[in-house]
């Protein structure tokens, strides 16, 4: 790689995405340099992080939190700030070039919009930011030339298998586990309870994309995430179910040729693909052997069990403000059902009686996808308290 050290910038540095690109610096520290770390509201892991990465600034989002860190970083000369707004700005200071966007939900959008309008590079792992607003997103990417480099593992698989390819894109293949629910007969939905659905067979992940997962949400995100990514219209995306979680996404071309990326789970190799772009480097990774495999299956998707994928797709479908109104009310719903207050079932009800009360948007400006949010989040809150479930 280059001589100059890349200097990284993490959006959610305490969350599963930050944590394991940390993972990835710190085994390269010839060729990467944290220059920001930003969370929520871990104090304390941000502190250990910034201890042990030695940062030139650190941001702790709940500004409540700020005096702790402040008072424990203050010593080492590593600059403490508070707010989203003060992540947004790090990331796009001169001293960094590439930002990690692995803050969860609608709450990454902002930072990392202030980073593209600087042209960072932008290793994206928060797909809410371009399900949210999309069309503005890549416009302001284009308008800056600010490069975005996917961090999802179905995203980053078809990136890969698209380098060096000047064929036409026939239809790309977005691979889904099917969660730990895929052979759990429908009738026993209603009886899933959080430990369940936060038991992921393949993946580890945080809380809220885990029961995306779970209701196979996620992969109606990641349509939409694809669809702006490699400006491919959403008829040509097709999800198929495959449990083992080997093949991560496929790529199937015009002459019908078909391209896949393989490995075992591990989030690490797409987050350093994305870091390390446009070379690969070494990373201690289970290696596949394919002697030992049993087997590779697969299976069409039952949107009728998993109403949620359908959802997404009529979203999408419809355009304007409403993928932005259908991603804030999954957030409450999510967050609700993690809280034990609704069911499992009730999650894809809650989005689409919010997707009926929602004010439709055709052209949205960013001013009107955070009030979308904002409403759209306020009708699920309503629904939680009002509606007999």
């Amino acid at each position: 790689m280059e001589d100059s050290k890349r200097r990284i910038a993490i959006l959610g540095s305490t969350g599963s995405i930050g944590t394991q690109a940390l993972d990835v610096i710190s085994h390269h520290p010839d060729i990467f340099q944290v220059e920001m770390l930003s969370a929520g509201s871990n104090a304390e892991l941000l502190i250990q992080q910034a201890l042990k990465f030695r940062p030139n600034a650190a941001v702790i989002c709940n500004k409540d939190k700020y005096a702790q860190v402040k008072e424990a970083l203050d010593p080492l000369d590593i600059k403490v700030f508070a707010g989203v707004e003060s992540a947004g700005e790090l990331a796009g200071a001169s001293n960094v070039d590439i930002v990690l966007a692995a803050m969860v939900g609608f709450s990454g959008l902002a930072p990392t919009i202030s980073a593209i309008k600087k042209g960072k590079v932008i290793a994206l792992a928060n797909k809410e930011t371009l399900v949210a607003a999309g069309s503005i997103v890549t416009r302001l990417a284009r308008e800056s030339g600010s490069p975005i480099l996917p961090v999802d593992s179905e995203h980053s698989a078809i990136f890969q298998c698209l380098q060096g390819e000047k064929a036409r894109i026939e239809k790309l293949l977005l691979t889904a586990s099917g969660g730990p629910f895929f052979n759990l007969p429908a009738e026993k939905f209603e009886d899933i309870t959080v430990e369940q659905a936060l038991n992921h067979p393949n993946w580890k992940m945080g809380h809220k994309v885990t029961i995306d997962s779970a209701t196979m949400m996620n992969k109606g995100l990641e349509i939409m995430e694809a669809a702006w990514l490699f400006n491919t219209p959403v008829e040509k995306i097709e999800v198929v179910v495959h449990p083992q979680s080997i093949i991560h996404s496929m790529v199937q071309f015009s002459d019908g040729s078909i391209k896949a990326q393989l490995g075992w789970p591990d989030m690490r190799v797409p987050i350093q693909v994305a870091l390390s772009y446009p070379y690969r480097i070494d990373l201690d990774t289970r290696r596949l052997n394919f002697s030992e495999l049993a087997q590779l299956t697969f299976f069409a998707p039952d949107t009728e069990k998993f109403p949620c994928l359908r959802i997404a797709y009529e979203a999408f479908s419809k355009g304007g403000n409403i993928p932005c109104a259908m991603n804030a009310a999954n957030e409450v719903a999510v967050a609700a059902f993690l809280r034990s207050e609704i069911k499992f079932t009730q999650i894809p009800k809650i989005i689409e009686k919010t997707l009926e009360k929602c004010n439709f948007v055709a052209s949205p400006s960013v001013d009107d996808i955070f009030f979308t949010d904002k409403e759209s989040k306020t009708l699920a809150e309503e629904l939680l308290k009002t509606e007999i479930w």
